[in-house]
């Protein structure tokens, strides 16, 4: 099945000699796209920035990955097939035990959610400040469903032993989720897109 181009990151992407322009190959892009959620899965698992402390700081390891997807292949619905392989890969990685400790119920939400959550930010960002105002609201939201998710393990009492108390915690989780949500898609979306689209062809959708 060919994806439908999304003129406005094509035309923004930082990326575009990786781009590719014809339907001859509609494949190589699921590929990609499955390797590039398979990567976003791999760094919320295995990846420690040293920042442990810091309640929601996952998503600063699952953003970027799915914004390199789009940048290279900018294509409607390519976040959510970056999800779903994401999901896929995360799964095995608990199943197998590896680093499973990176892969909790919050990090899983976010890795899982921001996907779609960037393919309905952006479906109507054609210009390079939309798409940053798009990625931002995606690590956002998809931090705060995280948060939701956390806490409310924590308020039914789902939460594995040694973890710090609700109250304790939503003090400072409800701050840092929302920046490190921000941070992630505002710093993606700077590094592989331009702020302005990168030649004057009027918005529209293409097949190739």
């Amino acid at each position: 099945m060919i994806l439908r181009r999304h003129s406005g990151l094509a035309a923004t992407t930082r990326l575009q000699i990786l781009v590719a322009d014809s339907v001859s190959a509609p494949g190589a892009d699921w590929m990609l796209l499955f390797v590039f959620g398979a990567l976003a899965a791999f760094s919320s698992a295995c990846i420690d920035l040293g920042i442990q402390r810091v309640p929601g700081h996952a998503i600063l390891r699952v953003v970027f990955p799915l914004a390199l997807g789009l940048a290279v292949v900018p294509r409607r619905g390519a976040g959510t097939i970056m999800g779903t392989a994401a999901l896929l890969v995360a799964s095995l990685l608990n199943l197998s035990g590896l680093k499973s400790e990176g892969l909790g119920i919050g990090a899983l939400t976010s890795l899982v959610a921001t996907g779609p959550l960037l393919d309905w930010t952006l479906r109507k960002a054609h210009t390079g400040w939309q798409q940053y105002v798009g990625f931002t609201l995606a690590g956002l939201l998809s931090n705060l469903l995280a948060l939701g998710v956390r806490g409310g393990l924590k308020a039914t009492g789902f939460e594995l032993p040694g973890r710090r108390p609700l109250m304790e915690w939503l003090g400072q989780a409800s701050i840092t989720y929302c920046l490190c949500g921000v941070a992630a898609g505002l710093l993606s979306a700077i590094v592989l897109f331009y702020g302005r689209r990168t030649h004057d062809d009027p918005p529209q959708e293409q097949h190739a």
